[in-house]
């Protein structure tokens, strides 16, 4: 039958494919799967597929019926691949068009036999072993720090910044989160603090600087750790901060605070009774500790494309899971503050500086490099402004610890002057 004409009125003919119908219906049927988000999608032959729901915010385009076809067996990791080839395009605003998909998501019927097949045929996650997390880290922030470098804020800080007002710029937001940490933990002169997965040293710095504490360092990337010790070594800090090249599970020494900032995402919750252990034997009796970490309102796998191109291993938590790493090891929770809007924020920031430096970044790359990335940060974008993600900032402390204030009054004093950081 395929190729056949059939006539479809008097002195015309169309060429009917039962291919492209067989696509159509699926891809009607992977729309309403998706809770018919108000996006068109075209086909390569042009046929067309609108949402009920009104008005289109963009469109996406397949080129082809392979692309189709590859999309329509797991559209949440082959969309990113096809993307990233150039084989399909999106027409319109990228973060407005994925977040009305992410949107309907979350009202849309989920579970059943299609979600149950996809959750099968897509490879396991990488674990975070002692060597698996050494290597997931090393393909992710060992690309180049000249890379990061292009988008980031000055102090290379690639978590979520903390905006006392939408129109604070991205440096001075890197700033006040980095003082809304150190304000959280109650930090004071001649104090010694723990960091689990310190990036490029900036907050480690900032604490030294500021606050007057002695800080101990852990990172597993090589790149970051030979970064972070050369810039204490500049700004003289070297006798206050020290960056170890080392997992955080071998952290020894007992202290006075602890803190991780974007490092959860990467250990994995079989590994957080571990994690727990490691900060309980850390912490001196009146010690206190900040986990900053992407977040989930449920607990579901990792987008499968996300882990297997961007992030290997990571996953990020509910908090319910996160409470296997205090609940074990008899930490008493004092804050929980969700910043979802300020990371929305903060990747608006760093897209546009992508964008901005795109043709720099091809040189160092391709143009499929510079399509990954900016679907990865568009996408992210998308799901903080969706609401799939959350960012939490979690506070603890052992039970028995009354030397706590009794408001939140000391974490909004007044900020910095700019003649003490030169940016507010």
């Amino acid at each position: 039958m395929n190729g056949s004409v059939i006539a479809k009125d008097p002195g015309s003919t169309f060429r009917f494919d039962p291919l492209i119908e067989i696509g159509k219906r699926l891809l009607r049927r992977e729309m309403a799967h998706l809770g018919d988000p108000p996006v068109t999608m075209v086909m390569g032959n042009g046929s067309t597929i609108y949402s009920s729901k009104g008005k289109s915010v963009g469109t996406i385009i397949f080129r082809d019926q392979k692309t189709l076809m590859r999309f329509l067996v797991h559209p949440e990791l082959h969309f990113g691949d096809a993307y990233t080839e150039g084989n399909i395009d999106v027409e319109g605003d990228l973060v407005e068009v994925l977040a009305s998909i992410f949107k309907s998501m979350l009202t849309a019927s989920r579970g059943g036999l299609v979600d149950a097949y996809r959750a099968k045929i897509i490879s396991r996650p990488r674990l975070n072993t002692l060597s698996g997390s050494r290597d997931n880290i090393h393909d992710h922030y060992d690309i180049g720090n000249d890379f990061y470098r292009l988008w980031l804020d000055e102090r290379m800080q690639y978590t979520c910044a903390y905006f006392p007002a939408p129109s604070v710029t991205l440096e001075a937001a890197q700033i006040a989160k980095m003082d809304h940490v150190c304000k959280k933990l109650m930090l004071k002169p001649g104090e010694t603090v723990v960091e689990a997965g310190c990036g490029w040293g900036t907050l480690a710095l900032h604490m030294a600087r500021h606050y007057g504490v002695k800080v101990k360092a852990y990172n597993i990337s090589h790149q970051q750790v030979i970064s972070a010790r050369a810039q204490a070594k500049a700004e003289g800090l070297g006798n206050a901060v020290e960056y170890i090249e080392d997992d955080y599970r071998n952290m020894s020494g007992s202290f006075d605070a602890f803190v991780s900032i974007g490092m959860l995402e990467h250990v994995g919750a079989q590994y957080y009774r571990e994690l727990g252990q490691v900060i309980r034997r850390s912490l001196t009796e009146n010690g206190r500790g900040l986990i900053h970490s992407i977040g989930r309102n449920r607990a579901e796998p990792m987008n499968p494309w996300i882990e297997q191109r961007i992030f290997p291993g990571a996953y990020p938590p509910t908090l319910r899971e996160m409470m296997e790493i205090f609940e074990p090891s008899g930490f008493s929770i004092l804050d929980v503050e969700n910043l979802r809007l300020h990371y929305a924020k903060t990747l608006e920031h760093w897209l546009e500086r992508f964008e901005q430096t795109k043709d720099r970044i091809g040189a160092m790359f391709d143009h499929k490099f510079i399509r990954l990335w900016r679907l990865y940060l568009a996408g992210s974008v998308a799901s903080f402004t969706a609401g799939n993600l959350p960012l939490f900032q979690v506070v603890f402390a052992h039970p028995d610890n009354n030397d706590l204030p009794w408001t939140r009054a000391h974490l909004y004093t007044e900020a910095r002057r700019e003649e003490k950081h030169g940016l507010l």
